[in-house]
């Protein structure tokens, strides 16, 4: 493709798709895959804002299911803190490590759903330390990548919530992180010059939640998940293997 920014259109369709219908993946996803054609700190000014304002959009229609006890008491404060620690070490980060610490985390996650969906069984609950010191990760991670979601997922195992409360709770953290991140990029200087092509991405974005939010209820989400976690894997390993 002669442009990779129209690549990168077409991840986001595919990403913002899925995560209207589960609750996280849209950065994941467009990340790793535009990551073969450009430079992940120049998607990310590009991926923040989309998401905020997808996310802005589906807690507003979701609210009623956020459970504000985890958000509160757990998930929020140590994602912050964590995703400021990861912003902070991002520059002092080459490109070609950040794609193979990113290929990584994308195949580490995607191996590790496809083996849970294989074995058709939940995670079992960790530890209350575990989980906190995972919950900063993810947070770290966020802050490096914008994807915190995968190692959020796995630091929540064994909590037992249903896909509604599950995906409304994990909007509104996406929506709270990258609505920080969205200023940071803005002081930095890095937001400014990539505002045109976020407005171009716009209307892939919206055409994304509303399908991903009409099969929410309607499409074998197993199934669809496996395909997009097999994909992930290979991608991450693209990304691995390139450098």
């Amino acid at each position: 493709m002669s442009d990779p920014w129209l690549w990168l259109g077409l991840c986001i369709l595919l990403a913002y798709g899925l995560a209207a219908m589960t609750g996280f993946g849209s950065i994941v996803i467009a990340l790793s895959l535009g990551a073969l054609l450009l430079p992940i700190p120049e998607m990310l000014p590009v991926l923040v804002p989309l998401n905020m304002l997808m996310s802005l959009y589906m807690t507003m229609r979701h609210h009623r299911h956020i459970d504000w006890s985890l958000l509160l008491t757990l998930v929020l404060p140590l994602m912050l803190a964590g995703t400021l620690t990861g912003y902070w070490l991002q520059p002092w980060l080459a490109d070609s490590l950040l794609r193979v610490l990113f290929g990584l985390l994308v195949v580490w996650f995607s191996g590790r759903e496809l083996w849970r969906l294989y074995r058709g069984h939940e995670s079992p609950a960790h530890r209350p330390l575990t989980s906190r010191l995972l919950t900063f990760g993810a947070g770290v991670t966020h802050g490096l990548f914008a994807s915190g979601g995968p190692l959020l997922v796995y630091a929540l195992a064994g909590i037992r919530m249903d896909k509604s409360r599950t995906r409304a709770t994990l909007i509104l953290v996406w929506l709270t992180l990258n609505t920080t991140l969205t200023l940071l990029y803005l002081a930095d200087g890095s937001l400014m010059p990539h505002l045109p092509r976020i407005a171009g991405y716009l209307p892939v974005l919206v055409i994304g939640v509303l399908v991903g939010d009409f099969l929410h209820h309607r499409i074998n989400e197993v199934r669809f998940r496996q395909a997009v976690f097999i994909m992930m894997m290979i991608t991450g390993g693209l990304l691995m293997l390139e450098h």
